[in-house]
């Protein structure tokens, strides 16, 4: 009879200590091992990839049709599975415009199964909920083990495409976005530096973790100071700074400013959200009203908040 071994689960950290620098560098170089997994064929874009300065995608994929590409969103948690991943996952997906979300965790927890079950039922985008052990024989050398817990329903497994309203919807976002900063150039060289997007907002730096936002939406928009370093104590301490002043910073912009410190997120936001009665999906005769609109808003909020900002030192 011949022997056989017996399996051993190995603690993850014995095979990768640390998440960003051991295992998504593996992933990234063994991407085949998650598309045997999950039945999909995807190919690694970047690792760390940005879409803008806070945030930070563990690695960004695609899955290429003979007429389209889909991007996808894999975020690795060498940890029981928790709420603040699946916001980053959810976030991301949603900030990049991906097709496909994938959340690759230690300990994928009920609540978190089911969440990615309905969002599977909810949404056009695909969502995997994959369990990453280690394992080994004996003194054989360690390997991975990856279990697919949630995954796409047949119909969306199918090759990811991008479908024509998307297109057409980041379309109108970039040419919107391109007029809007050429007009806003010649006002004020605040985003002077930056290029159109497909997304819905757009940032400039004004000093470390402190961006002035424009939001275009379907019907609205808005603008606003995003406070994001990676120390919430320090966001918080800016924001508080900021917010003593308020009845300044309020007098000069002119009206009344929304103040959000939500607990439970990082980041602090002083935000007009709605400067203009339309948006992207208004009449292309109508946009430079709305670009107006919004421009005037921008400079008058940075006004009301640069003396504010270079007194915090």
């Amino acid at each position: 009879m011949n022997a056989v071994g017996h399996l051993q689960r190995v603690a993850l950290r014995e095979v990768w200590d640390n998440e960003p620098n051991d295992f998504t560098p593996w992933l990234e170089k063994n991407i085949d091992v998650l598309n045997d997994t999950i039945g999909l064929s995807i190919s690694i874009v970047e690792r760390e990839h940005r879409p803008t300065e806070r945030l930070s995608v563990d690695l960004l994929g695609e899955i290429e049709t003979e007429t389209e590409t889909g991007l996808v969103v894999i975020e690795n948690q060498l940890e029981a599975s928790n709420h603040d991943h699946l916001g980053k996952l959810i976030t991301y997906l949603t900030v990049i415009d991906a097709r496909v979300g994938i959340w690759i965790v230690a300990d994928p927890k009920p609540e978190h199964v089911s969440a990615i079950s309905w969002l599977n039922q909810t949404y056009a985008a695909d969502f995997y909920l994959v369990k990453l052990e280690a394992v080994q024989i004996g003194d054989s050398l360690r390997a991975p083990l990856l279990t697919l817990i949630v995954g796409a329903n047949e119909e969306s497994k199918q090759a990811v495409t991008v479908k024509a309203e998307e297109k057409e919807r980041y379309g109108l976002r970039q040419e919107f976005w391109t007029q809007l900063l050429d007009r806003a150039r010649e006002r004020t060289p605040l985003h002077a530096n930056i290029s159109a997007k497909k997304y819905a907002s757009i940032y400039a730096t004004v000093r470390s973790g402190v961006f002035l936002q424009y939001t275009i939406r379907q019907r609205d928009s808005g603008v606003g100071l995003y406070i994001d370093r990676s120390d919430k104590d320090e966001n918080i301490e800016i924001f508080r700074a900021l917010k003593e002043k308020k009845c300044e910073i309020e007098e000069a912009f002119g009206e009344p400013l929304e103040w959000e410190q939500r607990d439970g997120t990082r980041v602090c936001r002083i935000v007009k959200s709605q400067v203009s009665q339309g948006g992207y999906r208004n009449d292309r005769e109508d946009w430079e009203e709305i670009q107006d609109s919004m421009i005037e808003a921008m400079i008058r909020l940075n006004k009301a908040l640069e003396p504010h900002i270079e007194a915090l030192g």
